[in-house]
């Protein structure tokens, strides 16, 4: 039977919680008298609909039901979970709870979005404060994992329940041991935006500098390791005690805005160090800082195909480091063009690796979708033409396999054009390492019109360029495995 979750407050953390209750299968109900609110949650399903399932590798349940309701009390009827999300002002929240309350199950978790109230404040005055827990969620809630949960006593013996249901949703709950005001992450991001606050108001930084400071170094570090796992290893392989040791004066000088910190006893060091130890401990400081590189090759790698953050910056460097390979852009740039053109030129990277600890064949085939696309390029079928509307399509792909390789192996990309008249466009690639040849590919593309989606003749200025390419390239041999099926020789 399918479980159904209320949410009152349709903004943007309310359509979040909607989103992830929605797409993990449950039925969502809303209530917001906001008339914007339908659209407005439309527009985050949307988004979350085009994100999350592209973090599972197996298809999400099936989609809930989501209904929009006139009144609180249609809502919360026969709610499982009902998920606060109103504005941040306590009577307001309590007024909200004795509505849901007169209306909702008994068992039904009332949990809030609060990012400040402890729970306690919340449970003043209900009719049954057991019901009411934190459940404070980060944007987009439909991705981020984390969920901060913090009960008091008197909900104690509902919290396994509550933990088992956001586990179930795909989420991290937090199980915070003690109630304190804005909980554990928002207390951490406060202090940083209030220094960040006296770096703008003292003229030491602009906004973007702030962020920039963020997103290209420790942002990325904190986003796979957190604070202290980072510590621990720029502690060595000492570890965390000597980090302390080392940079715990520190905490005494006037760097920040934000004096007061507490004394380094003996008996927090050693609570930070033991605890440092129980966490970590377990690996070294190599496999540590391995897992750590390779964490961070696969986000920047993301952000790079998103050029932004990082990512640009690779990707301008990647531009500089064309100029010396000599990747050619245009036909012009072409040395010589009686032989194979090197359209790839490059390491394989750590995520292109497989357990068997060489690339794996997906990567194969985007080496060679890529060295298509530099081929493309080479012959004017660039960005603005296919803006214009013109563009290759591939109708069938044949890679063999012949060798290894693993990371950090640099490889190259020789393209021979075999066919280039009217429609097709018939390509074959060889990849080496040094001389070692490890794959081909061969692939026959279609030229599309954009607009019409069939098969039409390249622009002129288009065939005129591969024409000279296949002129040149008719007078090579036809390459060893050309034409080749499936476990032909």
């Amino acid at each position: 039977m399918t479980q159904s979750a209320a949410i009152i407050g349709g903004g943007v953390i309310g359509g979040g919680w909607a989103a992830r209750f929605l797409l993990n299968g449950w039925d969502v109900r809303v209530f917001d008298p906001d008339p914007n609110a339908q659209r407005k949650i439309g527009e985050v399903l949307d988004n979350a609909r085009a994100s999350l399932p592209g973090l599972y590798d197996m298809a999400m349940p099936n989609e809930g039901a989501l209904t929009f309701h006139d009144t609180l009390s249609d809502a919360v009827a026969g709610a499982v979970w009902v998920q606060e999300s109103v504005p941040e002002r306590l009577e307001m929240k309590h007024s909200v709870y004795r509505d849901i309350q007169a209306y909702c199950g008994l068992e039904a978790v009332i949990a809030s979005s609060t990012s400040g109230f402890k729970p306690s404040q919340l449970q003043q005055n209900a009719t049954r404060p057991e019901q009411i827990v934190v459940c404070h969620p980060f944007n987009p809630v439909y991705l981020l994992p984390l969920i901060e949960v913090v009960g008091t006593d008197a909900n104690a013996d509902m919290l396994c329940q509550v933990e088992k249901i956001l586990q179930g949703l795909g989420m991290f709950p937090l199980m915070v041991k003690k109630e304190i005001d804005a909980h554990i992450a928002d207390r951490f991001l406060e202090a940083v935006w209030r220094e960040a606050l006296w770096l703008i108001k003292d003229g030491i930084a602009t906004t973007e500098e702030i962020d920039d400071a963020i997103r290209m170094g420790f942002g990325l570090r904190w986003a796979q390791m957190g604070l202290f796992e980072t510590y621990r290893i720029a502690g060595g392989e000492a570890g965390m005690r000597h980090f302390i040791e080392q940079f715990g004066p520190c905490l005494a000088w006037p760097w920040t805005k934000l004096m007061d910190v507490p004394d380094l006893t003996e008996e927090l060091i050693d609570k930070i160090a033991t605890q440092s130890d129980a966490q970590s401990g377990h690996l070294t400081i190599r496999e540590l800082e391995r897992h750590r590189d390779a964490n961070l090759v696969g986000m920047m790698r993301t952000l790079k195909a998103r050029d932004w953050g990082a990512g640009a910056v690779l990707n301008r460097h990647d531009a500089a480091l064309n100029q010396n390979w000599a990747i050619p852009n245009t036909l012009q740039d072409v040395d010589d063009l009686s032989q194979p053109v090197k359209t790839i030129d490059r390491a394989v990277p750590l995520d292109w690796t497989d357990y068997n600890g060489h690339m794996n064949e997906a990567r194969y085939l985007q080496a060679f979708g890529d060295a298509t696309d530099r081929l493309m390029h080479i012959v004017g079928c660039t960005p603005d033409y296919i803006a214009k509307g013109g563009s290759y399509f591939t109708a069938e792909t044949h890679i063999r396999h012949l060798d290894e390789v693993q990371a950090g192996g640099h490889i190259r990309v020789e393209t021979q054009v075999l066919l280039g008249e009217g429609k097709k466009l018939h390509l074959f690639h060889a990849m080496f390492e040094g001389d070692r040849l490890l794959a081909t590919g061969e692939h026959m593309l279609i030229h599309v019109n954009l607009a019409t989606r069939r098969a039409s003749d390249p622009a002129q200025d288009v065939a005129d360029q591969l024409g000279q390419l296949v002129a040149a390239h008719a007078k090579l041999p036809v390459p060893n495995g050309a034409g080749a099926a499936v476990g032909k020789r």
